[in-house]
Parts: structure tokens; sequence; C-alpha cells
């Protein structure tokens, strides 16, 4: 005879789970025993919201569901944003919940809440495992629902009774690969006319085309046609470094500089665009044409509304797009000729004597080798990144421009640290986000992991006080008092080191790597460049009434 917990370990085996992220309560202390006879690792969380951003962040670096485990309850519902957070960001991910038991009720109501019911809007699909013997095939169907286009968060909840009850064995369920179909001849005929009649067409990265198994034909579908490309913030690095073509990064939704050869462009091809990321470029009625190439379907919106879509397999699909198109291109590169004035514009005052945004990115670019990882809290220092900040491969800066919550950064490079430990990885916070999850620095340490943690502080929610002095409102009510970070760091047993004098900040953060284990490093920002640039500047290069980016 076997148990539930026996049986959801053992499937969870067979799926390939190596971690689970979480903090486990009484309602599944026999998962708990079954996971510690088991070849998988429970990595324990101080907050289960944290385990939630840690095990979305798996499934988006590997392409595997990430697993998280909670009690029921407060613990289970401390997952929402973390649903929330995957499913925008399209994050495979399952979560395994406990609950009281359903045959019987010894306790009462105390601490049940519909999980189940709670979760559904949050996830792809939320079941209650009401026996053992359906355990495998529920299993399964969650990890291929999971892993399906579009990936997003999975809920099981498993009561204390069925996790306990015994049964004789079932058997697994062996996993299967994935197959996605190429776009049909027809859409693929299509798109190549209009790409081939284009005058002046741009190519534009979003968030799906940074899937892992997709970027290495993505990359290859640039040199083949030529064509100059801008990325969403989510899409950067799809395309790697080198290929002369990249015009910028679309950190707004328009007015910014990369905005001159969007507005110019006759024809751009969106290449993995989600609608959940804050519009790139605004569609008109006198734009350009539109291509979407996606696993997907266009969702169509009042700003995005393509003319032609080339449903499938983004990589292969973009292959045979290739076949139709190398070498018939003549005005390919009709736009990169403002790649220079573009790219130049973003990196003015980079290297000034104070600490600017541009000062903070370019320096970080200069310690972070090709492949190191960045993963950014939500905050202004943001949209910073976004515009300056040149990646060289996928996936190596980790940004939320999804449901772009704070508390994510430093869960995201916890695991990425776990993943790649040979890779220098790099968390960078602002003060308010940084706090709704600094407690997850004891994981890092307990779990002996080599991370560099930037603090950038300017006491104050700052890309909310900044969208306030935008609005013409007075500055009220953004602004709180921060803890010593350097000694919060050093009352967990990690390294701290406070950076005043921006000459020596490159230094500091070579000597935090270089020094291993779990190292924060707290520096002040002058944030008068929002305004300066952000605001005056490009209000300035487009004399158009600044309208809110929230509505854009």
């Amino acid at each position: 005879m076997t148990k539930g917990s026996d049986l959801l370990v053992a499937a969870l085996e067979n799926e390939g789970v190596e971690r689970i992220f979480g903090i486990p309560g009484e309602e599944n202390l026999d998962v708990v025993e079954s996971i510690r006879k088991s070849s998988i690792q429970l990595v324990l969380s101080r907050h289960e919201q944290a385990a939630a951003f840690m095990a979305a962040t798996y499934g988006r670096l590997t392409g595997r569901p990430g697993v998280c485990l909670t009690t029921l309850g407060p613990g289970a519902l401390n997952l929402s944003t973390g649903a929330a957070y995957a499913l925008l960001g399209a994050m495979p991910m399952v979560m395994i919940t406990g609950q009281k038991g359903i045959l019987s009720s010894r306790q009462a109501r105390f601490q049940v809440v519909d999980v189940v019911a709670s979760m559904k809007p949050l996830t792809k699909l939320a079941r209650q495992i009401v026996s053992p013997q359906m355990i495998p095939t529920m299993v399964r169907e969650a990890f291929r629902i999971a892993q399906e286009e579009r990936p997003g968060p999975i809920h099981l909840e498993l009561p204390e009774d069925i996790a306990a009850e015994e049964c004789a064995p079932v058997a697994l369920v062996a996993p299967h690969q994935l197959e996605l179909p190429i776009a049909s001849d027809a859409a693929l005929d299509r798109a190549a006319a209009l790409i081939t009649a284009a005058k002046r067409p741009l190519l534009m990265f979003g968030a799906a085309a940074s899937r892992p198994r997709s970027t290495s034909d993505i990359a290859q579908f640039v040199i083949r046609t030529g064509i100059p490309f801008f990325t969403t913030q989510m899409g950067k690095g799809t395309v790697p470094g080198g290929t002369e073509l990249y015009m910028g990064t679309a950190a707004l939704s328009e007015r910014d500089y990369v905005h001159e050869a969007i507005e110019q462009a006759d024809l751009i091809i969106t290449i993995g665009h989600d609608t959940i990321e804050k519009p790139p470029f605004i569609m008109g009625k006198d734009g350009p044409n539109v291509v979407h190439v996606g696993y997907q379907p266009a969702t169509v919106e009042q700003v995005y509304f393509p003319q032609s879509e080339v449903i499938g397999d983004i990589g292969p699909s973009l292959k045979v797009l290739a076949d139709r198109l190398e070498g018939k291109l003549p005005n390919a590169q009709a736009l990169l000729h403002l790649r220079e004035r573009i790219l130049e514009r973003i990196a003015v005052r980079a290297t000034e004597d104070r600490f600017t945004p541009q000062r903070l990115v370019h320096d970080i670019r200069e310690v972070m080798p090709h492949d190191g990882i960045l993963a950014l809290d939500n905050g202004m220092y943001k949209i910073w990144f976004a515009r300056n900040y040149r990646t060289r491969m996928a996936n190596t800066l980790l940004l939320d421009n999804a449901l772009a919550t704070m508390g994510a950064g430093l869960p995201s490079a916890m695991v990425a640290s776990m993943l790649y430990p040979e890779r220098r990885v790099m968390a960078v916070c602002g003060d308010g986000g940084f706090l709704m999850n600094s407690q997850e620095i004891e994981t890092a340490i307990r779990l002996k992991l080599n991370l560099v943690i930037l603090v950038i502080e300017d006491d104050a929610y700052g890309m909310i006080r900044w969208k306030q002095a935008v609005d013409e409102f007075p500055d009220f009510g953004m602004t709180f008092g921060n803890p010593d970070f350097v000694k919060y760091a050093q009352s967990y047993g990690a390294k701290g080191t406070r950076v005043d004098d921006i000459s020596q900040f490159k230094q500091a953060l070579e000597d935090a790597f270089s020094g291993g284990g779990v190292h924060l490093v707290n520096v002040p920002v002058d944030y008068s460049e929002n305004e300066r640039v952000l605001v005056k500047e490009l209000r300035e290069r487009l004399p158009a009434i600044l309208e809110d980016q929230d509505d854009a």
C-alpha cells in the first residue's frame, strides 16, 4: 500500500521536479515526509509569496514548471500575487496547497477558505484532488497545461486526509514532448508579400520571443533578413549582441527616441508580442501595418490590431518565413541610418560623476559579463535599465512588465543563482520593493548562494512619485524612512557595503562578486533625470501634450 502523498511526490519526480519552493503547514505534513524520502529538494522560503516568485522564475528560465508548496488558508492565499505574476508573465508553474480533510470535519471551518475558487481567475486550471487514485493523471495534466502555450500557473489542492489515505499503487503517466505546429503556408506567403513590399520595415521582439526554445531561430531570422529591430522590455536579449541591427528598447509607449524609427516604419513585424506588456507603440489609423508572429493569435486591443498573423511555433515558423525573404528585401535596412542617433541620445550622461540612473546602468553593464543575469524588482530604475542596458544573451535581464509587481526581484535572482551558480547574478531593487521580500536574504544564505543585491535608495516610492510630478500633483504621501541597509544585511550574516562616491561604485560591485556569498551594496540615486529626460526632453522631441503613460 502507498499513501496519496507518496503518489504525489512520485508523480512530481516523474515530471523531473528537482526543487519545491515553499512553506508547509500541518495540513501537508504527509507530503513533507514523502518529499524527505524522495530525490526532491525542499527549498524552505520565509514567505509564500517569495516561494511563488521563485517557482515562476524557475519556469521562466527553464521552460519547465516550477513547483511551490504551501498550507491551507493564509499560506495558500499568499500565493495569489505570485500566481498573477506567472499568469500575466506566461511562466509555467504548479502550486500545491493543503486543505482540511474533506471526508470528515473535525475542526469545523477553522482556517478553511475556498482557495480553489480564489485561484481560478489567476490560473490556467485550479482543482481539488478528491481521491489518491487520481493523483498521477492530475499531476500529468497540470504539468502539460502549465507548459502549453500560453504557459502559466496551475493550482492543485490536496486535502490532508487524501494525502494520508492509503491505496494500492497507481501507475504513473509518462510525460511526452509538446509539439507545436508551424504556421500555415498561406499565412507565411501573405506575411512574406507584405514584408517584401515594405519600404521601411522594422522588427519588434516581445515577451514570448524569449521562450528558451526559440531564441536561436529568432537570431538567425534577424541575420538572414537584415531588418533592424527593437524590443519590448520583456523581449530584451532575445537577439544576441553583435548584429548591429538593434535600434533600442521601447521602455515607454511613445515619444522616446526609439519611436523615431517606429514612427517612420511602414510595416512592423512583431515577434512574440503579448499585450500583457505595456504597449511598446500605439497603433492608429495612420500608423504602420503590423504582421503578428506568435504562438497564439493576437489579442486585439484598441492600440494593437495587426493586419496579418503568422501563428505557430515561433522558431520553426520564422525559419521557413526567412526562406521566403532572404535576399529579396532591398529595403530591409531603410531605417538603419537612425540607429546611431537613437543609441547616442539614450547613452547621454552615462559617465557623469553623479548617481544618475544612466551612470548606474553604465557601470553595472561593465561589471556584468555577457552571460551575467540581472533580476530587476519593479521601480523607477526599471525604465532606465530597459532603455539603457544592452543585453547580449536571452534571459539575462529579468524584469516584469506584465503584472509589474514589487517584491519579485530578490526571489527571482535567487533562482537564477541556483540554476546558474557559475554565472554572476545580481538583484537590482529599490528600497521600497526590496523590503517587501528582504527576509529571503536568510534563505539565500542558508542555500549558500553567490548573489549580489543592489539596493537603490531614494526614501520613496519613486515611480509613483515621478508620476505624481508628471501629473502636476503636489509631492505627497510617497516618502518613508529606511533601516541601515548594511547593518540589516549583516544581521542576517550577509556582507554589506554602502557606496557614497560614484567613482567607487564599480569597484564595490567587483569586490562583492569576487568575495562570493550574499553581498548587499547600497547606493543613493539622483532621480532628477526622470524629470529632465523622461518628461522635458521627450516633450521637446515631440511637442505634443504629454499623456498619462498608464492610459496609453
